[in-house]
């Protein structure tokens, strides 16, 4: 425990390494995507750090996944996203205690179809494409998103296509649901609940073992010149080889 502990101090402090003071921002999930886009010509970064360990199959299991995401607003509806880099950094079992690798970069777009400042739903399309070693991945997601008053809920409903080995003859499918609250108790700090729903479909056979669900809360800090999100996440269904435990912080810096 205290080894894991180390790690993660260590390596959350590398993935906010990257970040300084600039402005606020807004983002109140991680595991969730709002309706929302930047404004036409606004530049954010955001630093992505997610934490998977202890599996009932492998107690060692530690897993620590980066992302370096440069967002734009195209216009005040449409937004793209460049993933500089994702990597991973593992620690796995006595026999392969660590290992670092370079996993992939990718493009995203969001575009607005409803505002939920303005209308009484807000939604919104996602589409990504993702390629890297040996690895490419197109993804689609709907996005559903309440305002009310202080609270805001919202919805995803993912599905992603996979294509893996160096030839791209592993073909695998997931669907993903993830729903969530977020309540604003002060101008600085918000907080609520995410849900998270997945099951893989690999060779779009049909679905794989059991479903995984978790549950969590999250926090999100704001102040002058930068955001901060947090949310841990606990497995509340049986899947053994699937993690007990996940956590994700993104951290951002508007930066015009």
């Amino acid at each position: 425990m205290i080894r894991r502990t180390r790690s993660l101090a260590a390596v959350l402090l590398t993935g906010l390494a990257a970040v300084s003071a600039a402005r606020g921002g807004d983002r109140r999930f991680t595991y969730i995507y709002e309706a929302t886009t930047n404004p036409a010509g606004e530049w954010e970064y955001e630093q992505w750090v997610t934490w998977k360990t202890a599996k009932e199959t492998n107690r060692d299991f530690d897993r620590f996944d980066f992302r370096h995401e440069l967002e734009f607003g195209v216009t005040n509806r449409f937004q793209l996203a460049l993933y500089l880099s994702d990597w991973r950094y593992e620690e796995n079992s006595p026999e392969r205690r660590r290992r670092g690798d370079w996993r992939d970069v990718a493009v995203e777009s969001i575009y607005n179809l409803t505002d939920p400042n303005t209308a009484p739903l807000g939604l919104a399309l996602y589409g990504e494409i993702k390629y890297g070693d040996e690895l490419l991945e197109l993804e689609g997601k709907l996005i559903a998103q309440k305002n009310i008053g202080k609270l805001v809920l919202a919805y995803n409903a993912t599905l992603e296509a996979e294509w893996e080995e160096s030839d791209y003859s592993e073909d695998n499918g997931t669907f993903e649901q993830v729903a969530g609250l977020s309540y604003q108790f002060s101008p600085r700090f918000l907080a609520g609940v995410e849900l998270l729903h997945e099951f893989e479909m690999p060779d779009w056979r049909g679905i794989e073992g059991k479903a995984v669900f978790y549950l969590g809360p999250n926090f999100s800090y704001r102040t002058h010149g930068w955001w901060a999100t947090l949310t841990p996440l606990f497995q509340v269904s049986d899947v053994e080889d699937e993690p007990d435990f996940q956590m994700r912080l993104i951290v951002g810096v508007p930066l015009n």
